[in-house]
């Protein structure tokens, strides 16, 4: 029996629902996912553009840090649900998710096990994964987020077999903003204190020569010398008590180092 597969681009629908929900693209730290309720708002669009039952759900997303995250081991965990994911860039770009939507696409028309697909992405890239599925007979559906007009791909648009939106009110039902909370001042500078005292040793370290060398190179750039930042990132990893550093955690223990350094007479 030939069924019906659901291909989603989880960047997609995190940047577009954000800006839909809040007016402004937010990070994915503020946002959270309600699984069940995602996955009952696709089924419901197999069901209103498909005769054919649900083969699957696709999720595609990137990993970070170096690890999955608890929602995508939750996902991973839920029923009808494969996940997929690519990396994300030293520059924060997410790679490699376009190439797997399209290899799945094409290959479960090649092998005729689906009849139709409903792809929730605005990339054009995928756009060949389209083609491919229509070469073998399916009917591909393409889901937006208002407004989709501008944030899908126009030649992605044409190319579908169907296309429609999803409202506000849909994206609202599975995904929640939390904004950030804001630490009290006097919370924030303890932590600092607590970085600084931790960095410091590495800073009193320094020969006369390297530190008038590093206060040369930060008056011009907030880059710090590979030899350097690696001594840097093994008294984070000690002083955050984790193996994996989070990129804000790398900022931090960067710009206490920086400043500590400048401010050394």
């Amino acid at each position: 029996m030939r069924r019906t597969a659901v291909f989603v681009d989880a960047g997609y629908v995190f940047a577009q629902g954000s800006i839909l929900v809040t007016g402004s693209k937010q990070g994915r730290d503020t946002l959270s996912l309600d699984i069940p309720k995602v996955i009952e708002a696709l089924s419901q669009v197999v069901t209103s553009k498909s005769t054919s039952p649900l083969l699957r759900i696709y999720w595609y997303d990137a990993i970070r840090a170096g690890r999955q995250s608890s929602e995508q081991t939750a996902l991973a965990d839920a029923d009808d649900v494969k996940i997929r994911l690519g990396y994300v860039n030293t520059a924060g770009e997410q790679k490699g998710v376009d190439a797997l939507i399209i290899t799945d696409m094409a290959q479960l028309a090649r092998n005729h096990a689906i009849a139709d697909a409903v792809l929730l992405s605005g990339d054009e890239d995928v756009r060949v994964g389209v083609v491919l599925a229509q070469e073998f007979g399916v009917r591909v559906h393409l889901i937006g987020i208002h407004p989709a007009r501008s944030n899908q791909s126009r030649p992605l648009m044409q190319e579908a077999d169907t296309t429609s939106e999803w409202d506000e009110q849909t994206i609202r039902s599975f995904l929640t903003y939390a904004p950030p909370v804001t630490p009290p001042p006097s919370l924030i500078a303890a932590t600092q204190a607590a970085l600084d005292e931790a960095i410091m040793p590495a800073v009193l370290s320094l020969s006369t020569t390297e530190t008038t060398s590093l206060k040369q190179i930060f008056a011009m750039s907030t880059s710090v010398p590979a030899e350097h930042d690696k001594k840097l990132l093994r008294i984070g990893r000690s002083y955050y008590g984790q193996a994996t550093l989070q990129p804000s955690e790398k900022t931090d223990l960067r710009s206490a180092f920086i400043r500590l350094v400048l401010a050394r007479t």
